[in-house]
């Protein structure tokens, strides 16, 4: 072999080790590979709502008050027609006249470019609507016109709440750490049982309750899982489990909490009077009986129903001001009066809970307050010392599922130290906002 041959191929090996000594490596089979320093690791990209966030340009803003859709996309240069079909196409699905103002939107849109790559402009592709804080819908904007509901992920923390009364039940939870929602939460699980207008300094609670985090920021009231209120120097206790899919509050019995009536027609408001026959009215300056209790609580306050009825008046007199009557059975009925609206008329069907009214003062009144009013078999009697009987305890063939919820209650409780966030955090799928 020459040599000219020789000089020849040793150059081209100088060559190619040069390259690989910045573009090429050993692979390990003893091959050539890509070297490291050619192509580096590409992050995975962004998601938002199931989309690729990364190469978006991305508006975002709230519902203002009086706004629709069409005020959304109007801006962006999309027409009514062009959002009429969108919203036609997504009625089945997310109907556009449910949007309310102060939620978040976004709107993502595409960059255009010409054939240089020079960008020339933007096309609106998903406009992202919050729904609520943990649901949201994504309309899309481009060739196919509808809409595709979503939910974020969703993390359930537990926690332990023990402690005394010494203010009042939202600042007793707030001082040791937890939402004062959960005084709401805590209420309508004894809303049959306990006045909450009459919690008195002394009473103690010890809850076990899960609250769902979105975002890191918390979402809806929390719920109640076991409870343990001592009012009067009376434990009252209280699990919840579910029958048939519906979930309902038991004591250690099976014993229902709920009862064929509610404990009071407004939530924590103070006794501002008692049922009391032989009462010094304080507008007609005189003695007049008071065959009701007055509930204090501020203007616009809710005022539901007590128990299941029909509504057999819904009216005004100089008296009574604006005020509702229900008749609950052939025993029972009940009054409300002054309120600064009504909510219902007459021959309407009511359930128990549902919003009848709103705290007033219209007719006799000092100030706003519900004159709470109670018949049994045609006369009025005291309420607050009627012993209403309880709905159907426990199903025989769940009880014995019933105590072993008890026992997994029980034994998550004395897991958890009082007033401390939980130990137990599960999380589902979901995309995060921006």
């Amino acid at each position: 072999m020459s040599g000219t041959t020789w000089s020849w191929r040793w150059a081209f090996v100088a060559a190619l080790a040069a390259v690989c000594s910045w573009g090429c490596g050993f692979n390990n089979q003893g091959g050539f590979g890509t070297g490291v320093a050619v192509l580096a690791e590409v992050p995975p990209p962004t998601i938002r709502f199931g989309i690729v966030w990364d190469s978006l340009v991305v508006d975002s803003g709230k519902v203002q008050p009086g706004k629709s859709l069409s005020h959304l996309l109007d801006p962006a240069g999309i027409g009514p027609g062009k959002v009429a079909t969108l919203a036609a196409n997504s009625r089945k699905t997310y109907d556009v006249r449910n949007m309310r103002a102060g939620r978040d939107w976004w709107l993502a849109s595409e960059r255009l470019r010409d054939s240089l790559g020079q960008a020339i402009g933007q096309e609106p592709k998903w406009l992202i609507y919050e729904r609520n804080p943990k649901d949201y819908a994504v309309f899309s904007l481009g060739d196919t016109l509808g809409v595709k509901l979503g939910s974020y992920p969703v993390d359930t923390v537990y926690a332990r709440a023990q402690g005394t009364i010494e203010n009042s039940l939202y600042l007793d939870l707030d001082h040791g750490g937890h939402p004062s929602s959960l005084a709401v939460a805590m209420a309508s699980v004894y809303a049959w049982t306990i006045d909450f207008s009459r919690v008195q300094k002394g009473d103690t609670f010890d809850v076990l309750y899960r609250r769902e985090m979105v975002n890191g920021e918390p979402a809806g009231i929390p719920t109640v899982l076991s409870s343990t209120f001592t009012h009067w120097d009376r434990a009252l206790s209280a699990y919840r489990f579910e029958e048939d899919g519906v979930a309902g509050y038991f004591d250690l019995e099976g014993g229902s909490l709920q009862k064929v009536f509610l404990k009071a027609p407004v939530e924590f408001s103070r006794i501002s009077s008692r049922y009391n026959p032989k009462r010094f009215h304080p507008v007609l300056k005189k003695v007049k009986g008071h065959f009701g209790t007055d509930y204090a609580a501020p203007t616009g306050t809710p005022i539901v129903a007590v128990g299941d009825g029909v509504v057999t008046k819904s009216s005004y007199t100089s008296g009574n001001g604006k005020y509702v009557k229900l008749r609950h059975n052939g025993t029972y009925e009940t009054q409300y009066l002054h309120m600064s609206k009504r909510a219902v008329k007459q021959g309407q069907r009511v359930k128990q809970n549902e919003v009848i009214g709103y705290v007033g003062s219209t007719g006799l009144a000092t100030g706003p307050h519900v004159c709470f009013r109670f018949w049994k078999n045609g006369k009025q009697i005291d309420h607050l010392r009627e012993d209403f009987p309880p709905s159907d305890p426990i199903k025989e063939g769940l009880q014995a599922d019933f105590a072993l919820e008890v026992n997994r209650l029980d034994v998550l409780l004395q897991r958890l130290r009082p007033n401390a966030q939980g130990v137990s955090i599960s999380s589902s799928p979901g995309p995060t906002a921006p």
